[in-house]
């Protein structure tokens, strides 16, 4: 068991978004489990990353899953169970960008199918877990309070025609988060949305120079990349209930890229 403190599952926490997620939250003193499809030899430095970012007694847990796949999903979940006993928060973070940036005239039934179960239908039925574990939780303790925390993308609203599968998921990412939120509510959860922009990561690393020069000229209001922990900080306000009475929130940090401006 975890004792007094809380536990936190974060999926594809390896690296990018999600390492620096699960970094932010062993900072704010959460225990932190994360998954991913590498074998743990290759996440020893994340491991170590994050427990690092502690407070010297953070546990942290690694997990092999894959979230598009039902028995892995389960079998993360029940590994987080038997190491920590509880669970506080899920960030739902793993996700892929398509296999080819291709344009929807020409884009393919089977990296739509890839794509949308790795991150749109993985992370549906990962929270339906856990959503019941954390009714479970809430029976056993009125006190308990938990969250679930989509990361999801300005891609949800802004349109890339070489990349219509990819923003289908995050729309239907946005939804998935406001459908929980209404759910969760009745057991004493929040769900909520964090809708990162043009963020440094392995996904974005093909097209440094095209958003070198869009930031440059103008293209977001802050005039940078976003990076993981800027995501990490907006994660870890809202897993420590310093939003409250907001279920549903979608917080955007993206530098203001989806400000309207004239």
């Amino acid at each position: 068991m975890s004792g007094s403190r809380k536990v936190a599952l974060v999926t594809g926490g390896g690296r990018g978004i999600g390492l620096g997620i699960a970094k932010a939250l062993a900072g704010q003193g959460f225990d932190v489990a994360f998954s991913g499809r590498k074998p743990a030899e290759d996440v020893e430095a994340s491991v170590e990353a994050i427990r690092d970012a502690g407070d010297g007694q953070t546990r942290v847990l690694y997990v092999q899953s894959d979230v598009s796949d039902a028995a892995g999903r389960e079998a993360l979940v029940a590994a987080v169970e038997s190491e920590f006993g509880a669970l506080h928060v899920l960030v739902n973070n793993a996700g892929v960008a398509p296999d080819v940036r291709a344009d929807m005239m020409e884009a393919t039934e089977a990296s739509f199918d890839r794509l949308i179960d790795i991150n749109l239908k993985g992370p549906y039925f990962l929270t339906q877990l856990v959503a019941n574990w954390m009714k479970r939780q809430h029976e056993a303790d009125a006190g308990f309070r938990g969250s679930v925390i989509y990361i999801g993308s300005i891609s949800a609203t802004v349109v890339s025609t070489n990349r219509g599968d990819y923003c289908i998921s995050k729309a239907g990412i946005a939804m998935s988060a406001q459908l929980w939120a209404a759910r969760l509510a009745a057991f004493g959860c929040a769900a909520y949305e964090v809708r990162p922009g043009v963020t440094v990561t392995d996904m974005t690393s093909g097209v440094k120079e095209k958003y070198d020069k869009l930031i440059a000229e103008g293209l977001t209001v802050e005039p940078r990349w976003g990076v993981p922990e800027d995501i990490g900080s907006a994660v870890a306000v809202l897993a420590t209930g310093r939003l409250p009475y907001a279920p549903g929130q979608v917080l955007h940090v993206d530098g203001g890229l989806t400000l309207q401006r004239l």
